[in-house]
């Protein structure tokens, strides 16, 4: 384990000093990272960097932060970019989702199927509430989407039976 944790924090610096380094290097790269609106690719990087840790210290439970740091980051530039940061109100309800993306991944590397079909419960009772909380706090447009909530709530009960052990 000890070699494991050498190993990753080997990883991050060196990962961490190779763009740190290219920021000072390359002028159009840090007008890209800390010029304008682009700040949340700091955030979606940490993500990055967490799954990549992950992936090659071999410890995929990694990849639940990662989704998680990663999606909160791609919600951050969503924000930024429409300008409507109102949608906190129910946005938030997609974290437990990233979670469930990163149960799926991890689940998908260690060969547990059950980690799979609950990481999927998991999005879709994200999707629910973001349904609930975004129809009556602002986001009325995400009310017409329901269809996808039955599709995903079928692909998820096929999953279930397929890969239910006899």
């Amino acid at each position: 384990m000890q070699k494991r944790a050498n190993l990753a924090a080997a990883v991050v610096l060196i990962v961490l000093g190779v763009w740190f380094l290219a920021v000072q290097m390359l002028p159009a790269l840090k007008n890209f990272v800390y010029g304008g609106d682009n700040w949340p690719f700091i955030i979606i990087g940490v993500g990055v960097v967490l799954g990549l840790v992950g992936l090659v210290t071999w410890v995929p439970a990694l990849l639940i932060p990662a989704c998680i740091v990663g999606g909160i980051g791609a919600l951050l530039y969503w924000q930024n970019a429409t300008g409507n940061w109102g949608s906190w109100a129910y946005a938030w309800t997609l974290i437990p989702g990233f979670a469930g993306v990163g149960v799926i991944l991890s689940g998908l590397l260690n060969g547990d199927r059950r980690a799979m079909i609950g990481g999927g419960w998991t999005i879709f009772n994200s999707l629910v509430l973001l349904a609930i909380f975004g129809s009556f706090l602002g986001g009325g447009d995400l009310v017409k989407y329901w269809p996808v909530l039955l599709i995903l709530l079928g692909v998820l009960l096929l999953g279930q039976s397929l890969f239910r052990r006899r």
